[in-house]
């Protein structure tokens, strides 16, 4: 559930028009022949749908490489007895061990399922979960702390530890208000808090949670309104501000983890971004009230250099094709591109795969705002 603020206000303020479903189309499950099968360590990928907000779409698609099958909406099928399957709003998903976590923002719950059969094993209850992280046999997710709501008067919010062997939560932390990704290192959980509810009055910090006494230790001012957070293998974050959507414009940031410091403002958007073998693959997607546009933005950075190396990442006519991009992935080995298009947020979304050259490879349908990828290993 990306821009949180400027999703919100949308169904609020233009009466739930995004939040519509009657324009929902069915299709065929299972495509197949999109590529050539595959045989690398990774067997495939899931990609969590969010579905828009109040509507309870939230699915799970799946894409074999070693079939080239794209099989969409599977929750369902390997979960019959489950009832309102997935539930309301799929906002984070990750594989850790043989066990994999979506975490379904407005229905207030983390679904644990088999990684390899995407069969459900137990259901974790958290208020407004947001994102999930993982070290050392734990699970680290965010959480608003309280209902879905535009509100000044919101409360912080909290980090919880959860065994991943009981699947219960063990510990809980107090952040700053609606924090978004989280990332550890070292021995410190480093959080981007965004303070959305409290529109205008954004937080601006990343907090940093020590691991050992799971408690807030210091907090780092970096800019209004963050939410992805990334680190790369040099001791270094880069965290996006989404800005306040009229006249302070969304940015990318890097910190140091280890001193806490802003090394660099990179005055580029980013909605949202992945590190793969050194580069870090951004795209942007920017809405101005003022202008009530959008301004689409693709490209990476050398995170050894800490600099732009291309302000393109895919063919220019798929840049210019994808109405809305929202999710993004690399697969580490091959190191092609994926990206989706959740169009107009009501419609059916698309999945794109491109070649390491961001040559155009193969598109599919997804489902309902097709957002965030996962690798099956084998």
């Amino acid at each position: 559930m990306k821009k949180i603020t400027f999703y919100l206000l949308i169904c609020v303020l233009f009466s739930l028009y995004s939040c519509r479903t009657d324009e929902y189309i069915p299709r065929e499950e299972t495509e197949t022949g999109l590529a050539l099968p595959e045989y690398t360590a990774i067997k495939g990928f899931y990609l969590l749908n969010e579905g828009n907000m109040g509507s309870n779409k939230a699915t799970l698609d799946f894409f074999d490489y070693t079939t080239g099958t794209y099989h969409r909406n599977i929750y369902a099928e390997i979960n019959p007895n489950v009832v309102k399957e997935l539930g309301d709003v799929g906002n984070d998903i990750q594989i850790y061990g043989s066990k994999m976590y979506a975490v379904i923002n407005v229905s207030n719950k983390i679904e644990v399922l088999d990684a390899k059969t995407a069969k459900r094993i137990k259901t974790i209850n958290l208020e407004n979960c947001r994102y999930i992280t993982f070290k050392n046999g734990n699970a680290y997710a965010t959480s608003y702390a309280g209902p879905v709501s535009i509100d000044p008067n919101a409360p912080l919010g909290k980090v919880v530890e959860i065994d991943t062997a009981s699947l219960v939560i063990q510990r809980s932390a107090v952040v700053g208000y609606q924090p978004e990704e989280i990332e550890i290192v070292d021995n410190q959980l480093f959080v981007a808090n965004s303070g959305g509810y409290k529109f205008p009055n954004y937080d601006n910090t990343v907090s940093v949670v020590d691991l050992t006494s799971f408690s807030e230790i210091k907090k780092i001012e970096v800019a209004i309104n963050l939410h992805r957070i990334r680190k790369d293998n040099y001791g270094d974050l880069y965290v996006t501000s989404r800005g306040d959507y009229y006249t302070v414009p969304s940015s990318l940031f890097l910190l140091d983890a280890a001193t806490g410091t802003v090394k660099k403002n990179f005055h580029i958007s980013v909605s949202d971004m992945t590190i793969v073998n050194d580069k870090l693959y951004y795209f942007g997607n920017e809405f101005n009230y003022n202008t009530h546009s959008y301004t689409k933005t693709f490209g990476i950075i050398d995170v050894k250099t800490e600099e732009v190396i291309s302000n393109i990442m895919i063919d220019q006519q798929y840049a210019d094709a994808i109405k809305t991009p929202y999710g993004i992935t690399v697969n580490p080995i091959t190191e092609d591109i994926y990206l989706t298009d959740a169009r107009n947020y009501v419609s059916t979304g698309f999945v794109y795969c491109f070649d390491k050259n961001g040559h155009f490879k193969w598109k599919t349908e997804g489902g309902n705002i097709p957002a965030h990828f996962t690798f099956l290993y084998k």
